[in-house]
């Protein structure tokens, strides 16, 4: 008796669980788990009643602790054998919630128990990954998304002449190939009826540019100004301007090969398709924080590191353009700054930033 209790208890902590998870998978299930608590509920209630009455007595000196003990144990058998006999009545009404769970577990895809699909691949720009997405869903809800996307880039400096001569020999900073990242939180929406191949983009993000200077050398303030000089107080062995910037990126998707759909008779252009795009835009950001970093050895110590904190020589704001193509999850991009990062506190022969990068992450929600 005291077994089937616990198996009927773990059913309905089960089913119950179940139900909540998945209000809408079995309304019968829901609705068996109501009528047990309630079950469950009344006749302990009752119990605690006749329970409270014995230890009144003993305390009273009425009964001794031995028949205490005895009445407890036999109150509790009574109340026991009575919701075994309440939750067998509903016995029928289980088996057949029971079986509609069994039934959608094996015939419903693992993956959309709950109408969702979890998506997750590795393209040639990194992990790619849509999450919840709803497959009963109208397909103008793929045409409305939010994307987390992390990107790498190759930063260089360019002059103002020569806007787009990424690997100047001239620049005071090597011309590295990985060496600044970016992320941002995104909302992409369709312009236009739902055949348009058109789509903008507004998010917020957060870049981090790296610049090294040349062989030997490192960042330098001294009196309100800031240059690249010679490193005289060891050995270099490793050195970096680091940028920070929070900034707000604005976008325009074009598809170049729209592919549709039909869908309770109206045409939706499938944004879940694999398609050619061209994407322009522009971007605003503020500087967070310029930090020089210097690591290096001397004959004292063989580890040395320096984090000096740059307050002159780079300018607190910046707004630039971006040009990308995708394919699918293949995401490549040249965004340029149209005003300096460096002002004129900064003694270098480029000024401004220039970016090549590819989105290595892209998370769509």
């Amino acid at each position: 008796m005291k077994t089937k209790l616990i198996f009927m208890a773990a059913v309905m902590a089960f089913t119950y669980t179940a139900a909540q998870k998945n209000p809408d998978r079995n309304p019968q299930i829901k609705l068996y788990s109501k009528k047990i608590d309630s079950i469950v509920v009344s006749e302990k209630s009752k119990m605690n009643a006749e329970l409270d009455i014995v230890d009144k007595d003993f305390k009273e000196k009425k009964i001794t602790s031995e028949e205490k003990q005895k009445q407890r144990l036999e109150i509790a058998s009574k109340y026991q054998q009575t919701i075994n006999e309440k939750v067998d009545a509903q016995q029928s009404e289980l088996q057949s919630a029971t079986k509609e769970m069994v039934k959608n577990a094996v015939f419903m895809d693992r993956d959309s128990a709950n109408g969702h699909r979890n998506e997750m691949w590795v393209g040639l720009n990194g992990l790619n990954m849509k999450l919840g997405q709803n497959k009963k869903k109208s397909p103008k809800h793929s045409l409305q998304t939010v994307e987390l996307s992390a990107s790498m880039m190759g930063s260089g400096l360019t002059s103002k002449d020569e806007p787009f001569n990424f690997y100047d020999k001239n620049s005071d900073t090597r011309n590295t190939i990985l060496n600044s990242s970016q992320m941002a939180l995104r909302y992409e929406g369709q312009v236009g009826g739902f055949k348009s191949p058109v789509f903008y983009r507004v998010g917020l993000g957060v870049r981090f540019d790296q610049y090294v200077p040349k062989y030997g050398k490192v960042f330098k303030q001294e009196e309100n100004t800031l240059f690249v000089d010679d490193f005289d107080r060891g050995n270099l062995r490793k050195t970096q301007f680091n940028n920070t910037y929070l900034y707000i990126p604005v976008d325009l998707r074009f598809v170049l090969n729209p592919k549709y759909l039909e869908y309770e008779g109206v045409q939706y252009l499938d944004n879940k398709k694999r398609q050619l795009s061209l994407v322009l835009g522009i971007y605003g950001g503020v500087k967070v924080g310029s930090v020089n970093y210097i690591k290096y050895s001397n004959e004292n110590s063989k580890r040395i590191v320096e984090r000096e904190r740059i307050m002159d020589g780079v300018n607190d704001f910046i707004v630039g353009g971006k040009f990308g193509i995708s394919y699918g999850s293949f995401k490549v991009f040249v965004q340029k700054d149209f005003t300096p990062i460096f002002n004129d506190s900064a003694v270098l022969k480029n000024k401004y930033g220039v970016q090549i990068g590819v989105e290595f992450v892209n998370i769509i929600f």
